[in-house]
C-alpha cells in the first residue's frame, strides 16, 4: 500500500515538474516570437510601449521587449501615386480652366505620418488643389500653356513645403492637362485665325517688297551694264580717234585724205553691186572722189 502511495506521489511530482518545464518553454517561445521582428525592405514598423511611441523599426531583424512593446503600425515606404484629380482655377486674366494633376510621394518618417495626419492621400490631394489654384491665379492663360514645366516645378516645391511636417517626400507633381470651356476655345480659335491671316498678309507684303527690290536691282544692274558698254565704246572710239590723229601726225594729211576717198569708193561700189533693177544716184563730187582716190593711190605707189 505504501509503495502505491509513493508511486503516485512520484508521478505527481514528475508531472508537476514537466508542466513547469513545458510552461517555461512555451513562455520562451512566445517571448522570442513577440520580441523578434523581421521587417521587409519596403516597410517600416512603428513600435509603441503602453500607447506611447517607442521606436521605428527599419528593414531587417529587430528586437523589442516582449509584452511591453507592440508593433502598432506597419507603414509602406514605397512610392505612391494619388488618383488623378481635376480642379477648376481662374487665371490672372480671368479665364476659367480645368487642371488635371497627378502627384507621386513616399513616406520617409512614418512616426510623423502616423501621429500627425489621419488620411494622408486626402490631405495631400486637398493641399495640391489649393496650391494649383493659387499658382494658376498668378499667371495668364498663355503663360499657363507655355510654361508648364516651370508651373509643375513651382507646384512641387509648394507641396513639399506644405507636407514636410507629415514626414512625406513629394517625388513628382505632374500637370496632365489644361482644359478650357467651349466659349474660350472658340474665342482662342478666332484669335488664332486672325493671327494666321495677319502673318499671311505680312508674308505677302514682304514678298511683294522683295520682288520690287529685286526688280529695281535688276534695272540698276542693266543700267550699269549699259553705261559700262557705252563707256567701253566711247573709250574705243576715243582710242581710234587718237590712232587716226597719230597717223595723221606721222604720215601727213595725204594719208587721211586717201582713207576718206577710199571709203567713199567702197561705199559707191556696194551701192552699185545691188541685185535687180535700180537707180543709182551719185553725188556731184563722186567722180572727183574717184579721181582723188586714184591720184592718192598713185602717189602712195611711187
Amino acid at each position: 500500500m505504501e509503495t502505491l502511495v509513493n508511486s503516485q506521489d512520484f508521478l505527481s511530482e514528475f508531472l508537476g515538474s514537466n508542466i513547469v518545464l513545458l510552461l517555461l518553454a512555451a513562455f520562451l517561445i512566445i517571448s522570442v516570437f513577440l520580441g523578434v521582428r523581421i521587417v521587409p525592405q519596403s516597410e517600416k514598423y512603428v513600435v509603441e510601449r503602453f500607447g506611447r511611441l517607442q521606436a521605428v523599426l527599419g528593414p531587417g531583424i529587430n528586437f523589442i521587449i516582449p509584452f511591453l512593446d507592440r508593433v502598432r503600425h506597419k507603414v509602406s515606404i514605397l512610392e505612391r501615386q494619388l488618383p488623378n484629380a481635376s480642379q477648376d482655377a481662374i487665371t490672372r486674366d480671368n479665364v476659367l480652366v480645368q487642371i488635371d494633376t497627378s502627384v507621386f510621394y513616399r513616406i520617409l518618417e512614418p512616426e510623423k505620418t502616423v501621429y500627425r495626419i489621419r488620411d494622408v492621400d486626402a490631405a495631400i490631394a486637398t493641399t495640391v488643389a489649393g496650391i494649383v489654384r493659387a499658382e494658376i491665379g498668378k499667371m495668364d492663360l498663355d503663360e499657363v500653356q507655355s510654361n508648364r514645366s516651370a508651373l509643375m516645378a513651382q507646384i512641387k516645391e509648394s507641396v513639399e513645403e506644405a507636407v514636410d511636417a507629415w514626414g512625406i517626400e513629394v517625388t513628382r507633381a505632374e500637370l496632365l492637362d489644361v482644359n478650357l470651356d467651349q466659349a474660350t476655345r472658340d474665342a482662342m480659335l478666332q484669335q488664332l485665325n486672325a493671327e494666321r491671316e495677319r502673318r499671311a498678309q505680312v508674308t505677302r507684303a514682304e514678298g511683294e517688297k522683295r520682288a520690287v527690290e529685286l526688280n529695281a536691282d535688276a534695272e540698276l544692274y542693266a543700267a550699269e551694264q549699259s553705261a559700262k558698254a557705252r563707256r567701253i565704246q566711247a573709250d574705243a572710239e576715243a582710242y581710234a580717234t587718237q590712232v587716226v590723229a597719230m597717223a595723221i601726225a606721222e604720215n601727213g594729211l595725204e594719208a587721211a585724205q586717201y582713207q576718206v576717198a577710199l571709203k567713199q569708193v567702197e561705199a559707191l561700189a556696194k551701192v552699185g553691186a545691188g541685185e535687180g533693177k535700180q537707180t543709182v544716184i551719185l553725188p556731184a563730187h563722186a567722180v572727183d572722189a574717184f579721181a582723188d582716190a586714184f591720184t592718192l593711190l598713185k602717189g602712195r605707189a611711187k
